[in-house]
């Protein structure tokens, strides 16, 4: 693995398809092919002609927030080619630390000099760019042709992306870097001043906020709960905060109606998956939550590596895979907690994963772009970028995107 590290930018342009891995530490247990075979279970035709139909809708979908959608699972309705090439790169002026995200033909990304940059997602060359004076951590989520992101002077920032001017902005008492998530007119993000808060899209007013005991790192995510007696969807805001508490907040109103306490605080936002929720903590364990009842289902620690966790989970259909200060990614079934697999990266993993098919794509502080099969935790491609990753990727259109500290965009898919 060494040799992945030397290769700097005169080589970017390499990638690798993994067929082994000789460090990929597999731990695929008896319990793991259980798993693997109660999943095996028949599809009606009818159901598989409307996946079908649903998937070629849906085949080069936009990446609008940063986890791709409002439960935050981090899983692309894109695909990507067995061996992603580099198309190209872009410098920004400094940092990039959080997502890109893609709609509709440009990539949007902020750096740490306060500037949100659109690119042309073809060519990497740039469109337009946006100047605020914090800098730029949170990720952008684009919503009917408008920016919406945080900055590291507390103000929330609405842009027109057709005009690039100012719609609206609106001032907290902290640092941003909790990113946005859209649910109807509403607008959702956390502060380091330690309030969720919920605003007006078109207007930008405070619609409610609800202060918790510390900051409001995480992007909050969407829980869309049926009421079994009435089949009405209410809408809840789910938060993982640095006061130790998981808060399930009604969107409509701003009242709390659930709050568990995790044990340890959690900078990583929220999985959800129909009435759980799924989450690393800094008490070096990954917690699986009942929404609807607030019980702890399961917890996750590995035997012998306790570091936390900053990563945000990603779903597959059955497990939880995340990365964590441990330096491995985690794969553990969604059920259970029990652990199906595991693999190590030699760095720490910040990067939140991101599921495309049958692979996991992930960065890691010692510069590595990975994908691995969800299936085995084998490692199956690679990129050295030779500098740190704490981004996430993004996926659209058959393309795959992430930053890296040294501030370079990187834009893999077909040649």
């Amino acid at each position: 693995m060494k040799k992945f590290i030397e290769i700097q930018v005169d080589e970017r342009n390499r990638t690798y398809l993994k067929k082994t891995k000789a460090t990929a530490q597999r731990n695929v247990s008896a319990t793991f092919k259980k798993f693997m075979a109660t999943a095996q279970r028949r599809v009606p035709a009818t159901f598989l002609i409307f996946l079908l139909l649903s998937t070629s809708a849906t085949a080069f979908g936009n990446w609008a927030s940063f986890r791709g959608n409002p439960q935050l699972t981090g899983v692309a309705d894109s695909q990507l080619p067995e061996n992603p090439q580099l198309l190209w790169t872009f410098q920004v002026g400094d940092m990039i630390e959080s997502t890109a995200t893609v709609v509709d033909g440009t990539v949007y990304v902020g750096a740490l000099n306060g500037t949100l940059y659109a690119l042309d997602a073809q060519t990497g060359e740039k469109k337009w760019t946006y100047q605020v004076e914090g800098a730029i951590k949170a990720s952008p989520s684009i919503h009917n042709g408008v920016a919406y992101f945080g900055d590291g002077d507390g103000i929330f920032h609405a842009v027109d992306i057709n005009t690039q001017e100012t719609k609206w902005q609106f001032t907290t008492e902290g640092e941003i870097i909790s990113s946005a998530n859209v649910i109807g007119d509403r607008v959702l993000f956390g502060s380091y001043d330690g309030f969720l808060y919920c605003l007006n899209r078109e207007n930008g007013e405070l619609v409610w906020k609800l202060e918790t005991e510390g900051y409001v790192h995480g992007t909050p995510g969407v829980w869309k709960h049926i009421a079994n007696d009435s089949g009405k969807i209410n809408n809840f805001a789910i938060v993982t905060g640095c006061d130790s508490y998981l808060r399930v907040i009604n969107i409509d109103d701003g009242t709390q109606t659930q709050q568990v306490n995790l044990g340890a605080y959690v900078g990583a936002s929220p999985a959800i998956s129909e009435n759980r929720v799924y989450c690393g903590t800094y008490g070096t364990e990954i917690l699986g939550v009942a929404l609807d009842t607030g019980d702890i289902v399961w917890r996750y620690r590995h035997p012998k590596r306790r570091f936390p966790f900053f990563a945000s989970a990603a779903l597959t259909e059955d497990s939880v895979i995340i990365g964590g200060r441990d330096k491995m990614v985690h794969a553990l079934s969604q059920a259970t907690g029990e652990p199906l697999w595991t693999y190590t990266a030699k760095s720490r993993i910040e990067s939140s994963a991101v599921i495309v098919g049958k692979r996991a794509f992930f960065g890691t502080t010692r510069g590595v772009f990975i994908a691995l099969d969800i299936t085995t935790g084998e490692s199956v491609w690679e990129f050295a970028t030779g500098s740190s990753i704490v981004a996430s990727p993004s996926v659209s259109d058959g393309r795959i995107y992430i930053g890296t500290e040294d501030g370079i965009l990187y834009c893999f898919g077909s040649t």
